[in-house]
């Protein structure tokens, strides 16, 4: 099935890690079967409402084709990880 995970990123982190933990999350589908369509980097926009006391996040868009373990798995790691302050996993057309 195809997906996209829409995630936040603390604004603060720098770019050398901030690319790493997108290039992560790549590997983390990727060792579970899948494939990654696209990952789209949209950069730091305002926030709409504070989360964790900050105003602004570096929002990253990732469509990918896996199973539901996969899935499963993705959300589990975004969510113990502190430099996530939100993400969504959707289906896709």
């Amino acid at each position: 099935m195809k997906y996209e995970m829409l995630y936040l990123i603390d604004a603060s982190v720098a770019d050398e890690p901030r690319d790493a933990l997108i290039e992560r999350f790549g590997k983390i589908v990727t060792d579970l079967g899948g494939t990654v369509l696209s990952t789209d980097k949209w950069g730091v926009k305002k926030l709409a409402y504070p989360i964790n006391y900050k105003s602004d996040a570096f929002y990253v868009l990732m469509t990918f084709d896996a199973d539901g373990a996969a899935v499963k798995e993705l959300d589990r790691i975004a969510g113990i990880t502190d430099e996530v302050l939100r993400r969504m996993i959707s289906k896709a057309n």
